[in-house]
C-alpha cells in the first residue's frame, strides 16, 4: 500500500461531515432516470460503486428542483415531488452502507434547457432564463439535445421566486431523503451562472447591471435554502467561469469579482465551495503573456471566503491532486471524467493499481448508464 499521496488520503471535514480521505466524485450528469425523473436500481448501483472504490464524498448529478422550468435533459432526475426525493432514499442508504457521504446537487437549467416535460408548450419549447439572449453554442447530442438553443423567456420578478422557492423545497426535500447537504449549482452556464454572466443577463432591475445586483439571486437562494433545513445540514455552492456552452468565458471584473463573489458566500456561511474549471490549477486571470501566472480559481475561492474548497478539473493523475491539496489551493478534490474510468480510484490509487485513461466513448452516443456499460462490457 502506498504511502506516497499522505494528503489524499488525510481525514477531512465540512461542516458537521468527517469526511475518511480528501476526494469527491464530482457531479455528472447522466440522464438515467425514469420518465418521470425518479431515480432507478441501475442509478443506485453506479453511485454506490464510488462509494465501494473509497471516495469520502459523492455530488449527485444535477437534480431539477420544480416542476416549472428547471429540468434541463430529458432522463434527468429531479427532486422536485416527495415521490422523486423518495426514490433517492435507496441511492442515500447505498452510498452511506459503504462509509461515503452524498450531497443532493440542486439544478435549474435556465436558458440551457434541452427538454422539459412540465412546460405546457411543448418539450422543445424555450426555456427561461434572466434575459431574453440566444445562449452561445449548441445543445449537447449525448444528452439528446440537437441544433441551436432557442431564445429563452425572460423571466419575470415572480418567476425568480418561483424559482428561489424551489430551490429550498428541493432542499427540503433532499434532507428527508436522508442526503447529507445540498450544493446549489451555480456553474456551468446553468441559471444561476445566467444571472452572473454580464452578456446573459441584459437586466436593468435588482437582478441585473452591476456585479452585486447580478449575484442577488444566489444569495436569496442561499438564504431560503437554509431557512428550509436548518443551520446543521451542509449547504455548498459550485462556481465556474467556463461553461458547457462556452468554454473561453471569464468574469470580466477579474480579482474584483473573485473577492465579491466568494466574500459574499463567506458573509452567507455557506459550508464549501465548489469551484470547476478545465484544468484546475490554471490561473484563473491572465492579463497579458508577460504576466502568464497567477491563482486558480479554487485559490482565489479559499483566500476571499476562509470557507473549505473542493477543487474539480483535469485530474487524472493521484500527483497532480497531491500537489493541489499539499500546496492548501484546495480542502477536496473531485473527480470526474477520472471517475467515470476508475470507480475504485481512491482504492487503486492506495493499492499502487493502473488507472485507466478516460475515453469520450464512454458517454456516446448518449451519455447514459447503459452506453456506459455497454462499452465497458465490450473493453472486458
Amino acid at each position: 500500500m502506498t504511502t506516497a499521496f499522505s494528503a489524499l488520503f488525510e481525514p477531512g471535514r465540512i461542516g458537521h461531515l468527517n469526511l475518511r480521505n480528501r476526494l469527491a466524485v464530482a457531479p455528472m450528469t447522466r440522464v438515467s432516470a425514469n420518465d418521470d425523473g425518479t431515480a432507478t436500481v441501475p442509478m443506485r448501483d453506479y453511485y454506490q460503486q464510488y462509494a465501494k472504490g473509497g471516495f469520502s464524498m459523492i455530488i449527485s448529478e444535477g437534480l431539477y428542483t420544480d416542476q416549472l422550468y428547471s429540468q434541463c435533459y430529458q432522463q434527468q432526475p429531479g427532486i422536485s415531488s416527495p415521490e422523486q426525493a423518495d426514490s433517492w432514499s435507496a441511492i442515500v442508504d447505498a452510498v452511506h452502507a459503504k462509509g461515503s457521504v452524498i450531497i443532493a446537487q440542486l439544478m435549474h437549467g435556465g436558458a440551457l434547457s434541452q427538454f422539459n416535460k412540465y412546460r405546457s408548450e411543448g418539450p422543445h419549447s424555450a426555456g427561461y432564463g434572466p434575459s431574453a439572449v440566444q445562449p452561445l453554442g449548441e445543445q449537447m447530442k449525448n444528452y439528446y439535445g440537437s441544433g441551436t438553443y432557442p431564445v429563452p423567456t425572460a423571466m419575470t420578478p415572480q418567476d425568480i421566486r418561483d424559482a428561489v422557492q424551489g430551490f429550498a423545497d428541493a432542499a427540503a426535500r433532499a434532507k428527508s431523503a436522508g442526503f447529507d447537504g445540498v450544493e446549489i449549482h451555480g456553474a456551468n452556464g446553468y441559471l444561476l451562472d445566467q444571472f452572473l454572466t454580464n452578456y446573459t443577463n441584459q437586466r436593468d432591475d435588482k437582478y441585473g447591471g452591476d456585479l452585486k445586483n447580478r449575484l442577488r439571486i444566489y444569495l436569496e437562494i442561499i438564504d431560503a435554502v437554509r431557512k428550509a433545513v436548518g443551520p446543521e445540514f451542509v449547504v455548498g455552492v459550485r462556481f465556474s467561469q467556463t461553461k458547457v456552452n462556452d468554454s473561453r468565458y471569464s468574469w470580466p471584473e477579474q480579482l474584483e469579482a473573485a473577492e465579491e463573489i466568494f466574500g459574499a458566500m463567506r458573509i452567507a456561511e455557506v459550508d464549501y465551495l465548489h469551484t470547476t474549471e478545465p484544468l484546475l490549477t490554471r490561473p484563473a486571470f491572465q492579463a497579458d503573456s508577460t504576466a502568464p501566472d497567477g491563482p486558480s480559481l479554487a485559490t482565489l475561492a479559499k483566500q476571499a471566503s476562509g470557507l473549505p474548497v473542493i477543487a474539480n478539473g483535469g485530474v487524472s493523475k493521484p500527483e497532480l491532486a497531491e500537489t493541489v491539496l499539499a500546496d492548501g489551493q484546495a480542502d477536496l478534490i473531485a473527480l470526474g471524467t477520472a471517475a467515470l474510468a476508475n470507480p475504485l480510484w481512491p482504492q487503486s490509487v492506495l493499492n499502487n493499481k493502473a488507472l485507466k485513461t478516460f475515453d469520450y466513448a464512454m458517454l456516446s452516443p448518449i451519455a447514459n448508464l447503459e452506453c456506459a456499460d455497454r462499452y465497458f462490457a465490450a473493453a472486458d
